[in-house]
């Protein structure tokens, strides 16, 4: 298996620690607001990386929930998103939280992605958080300013690993952050933040540095390494996690343990809107709630996701949209049909199958080229090749990782039926269930003469207009 690694810049051989048990991170929500479908890319992308990898190994994943500590800035000033939250709908901020993580993961389920093995909520993980910010002091990576507990970046050698040197001397000349008078670097991270002394926050603990909560970075690195040990060998996220959150997690990680933190990086590229980029912040927020309010099904979102690869921007629109829909219920009437057939036979070449099965995971396999396996499986419905029962015993391997539910029944196409067709059908399906094929014949054959062809499928009988 081929996966592009961001730390080193190319496409590398997949060799896990322990093929046993791949061990794979996600950064998960930050559960202030809903899911935007441009979070929700990232997401179905680290679905199909769990489901290729199955094929192979054992997978132990774990996903955060950030219910506190994420505050507006990058710069660690502002407020946490999770007490802006609050104030924006007059609740508590735990209830906020707790709302939006359901929401969440709604939205997941109806995606198909894979529930993670392990969902850590950062705030139940405060004393691990804690225990690394200690770790940081004691071997002097730390500093004290009047709002925090400080990491100093420059004592870390590695702090360019995943931004690259060039880029790196661009944030610290201030394109990231502004500088604080109390920073010694621009580039220097909040591990904790004291509460204010003129109010009280809702989300506080106690600490040995004051009362206060964790800053968003450690979060990460400390759920990551209590559920998958120091080293792991995937860790995922959206592209924009690069220059500042997984730098940071890097930082802290193996300045605390000595070690490697992450063998492979992997990151996913933006949905974009004409405009832009989809953001909360700037207003270009559709989530999947819009889609499904305007008839979409969240799988023709999951179809549209895999019409491009993961590490290329992605456009949405409503026509794109459209397209994927269409081909998705396409490809479930190819199926349909295939499943038909099927019934009638028995013999599986499985030489001929087996080497399609090894084409579409070879394509999945070169970096998650989704695009790539999709053109297997349209190959597979209308190359005929294959026989029915290899067919659908093809796409049963190939849903397996894709999860667009093609054997779900394709839309029928709305046929208004009168009366009278009406009881033909109803009377034909009653002697299919008698099991008299004789007046079975003559009723479809009176259907036909009046206009309308009907065919019997495993989910029943549908019936077109001639």
């Amino acid at each position: 298996m081929q996966l592009y690694n961001s730390e080193t810049r190319r496409k590398e051989e997949f060799n896990p620690l322990n093929p046993a048990q791949v061990t794979m991170y996600c950064c998960g929500p930050t559960v202030y607001n809903y899911a935007h479908i441009g979070n929700m890319r990232t997401y179905i992308f680290e679905d199909l990386l769990g489901r290729t990898l199955r094929l192979r190994y054992p997978v132990k994943h774990v996903m955060n929930v950030t219910d506190v500590g994420h505050l507006v800035s990058d710069a660690d000033d502002g407020e946490d998103k999770m007490e802006v939250g609050a104030a924006r709908e007059g609740k508590s901020a735990w209830d906020i939280a707790k709302f939006y993580e359901t929401k969440f993961f709604e939205d997941y389920d109806a995606l198909h992605c894979t529930r993670p093995s392990v969902t850590s909520r950062a705030t139940e993980h405060i004393q691990e958080m804690i225990a690394l910010v200690k770790t940081l002091e004691e071997k002097g990576y730390t500093y004290r300013t009047s709002d925090g507990i400080y990491y100093d970046t420059s004592k870390f050698a590695r702090y360019d690993a995943l931004v690259g040197r060039s880029r790196l001397e661009g944030l610290k000349g201030g394109a990231r952050v502004e500088m604080s008078e109390e920073k010694k670097n621009p580039t220097d991270f909040a591990l904790w933040k004291f509460s204010p002394t003129d109010k009280k926050r809702q989300m506080e603990w106690d600490s040995p540095w004051g009362v206060g909560f964790p800053g968003w970075h450690v979060e990460c690195s400390a759920m990551a390494m209590k559920y998958l040990g120091p080293t792991i060998d995937i860790h995922c996220g959206g592209i924009d996690h690069v220059s500042v959150h997984h730098t940071n997690e890097i930082a802290q990680s193996e300045a605390a343990t000595g070690q490697k933190y992450v063998d492979y990086w992997v990151h996913g590229e933006f949905l974009v809107l004409r405009a832009g980029k989809m953001s909360k912040s700037g207003g270009t927020f559709v989530t999947l709630q819009t889609l499904r309010d305007k008839g979409y099904d969240p799988l023709d979102y999951r179809y549209l996701c895999l019409t491009a690869h993961y590490r290329t921007q992605l456009e949405f629109t409503y026509e794109s949209l459209d397209s994927a829909r269409k081909s998705l219920q396409t490809l479930r009437r190819e199926v349909a049909k295939a499943q038909e057939t099927a019934l009638r036979q028995t013999a599986v070449s499985t030489a001929r199958l087996g080497e399609m099965k090894a084409q579409f995971q070879a394509a999945m396999e070169d970096d998650l080229n989704a695009p790539k396996a999709l053109a297997v499986v349209w190959e597979v419905l209308r190359g005929g090749d294959l026989n029915a029962a290899e067919t659908v015993e093809f796409v049963k391997f190939a849903d397996g990782v894709l999860s667009l539910d093609l054997f779900r029944a394709p839309e029928e196409k709305k046929v208004a039926l009168p009366e009278e067709i009406q009881q033909l059908l109803q009377a034909r399906a009653e002697a299919r269930a008698a099991k008299d094929y004789k007046k079975s014949d003559e009723l479809r054959d009176a259907l036909r003469s009046a206009g309308y062809a009907v065919k019997d499928t495993p989910q029943g009988q549908q019936v077109e207009k001639l």
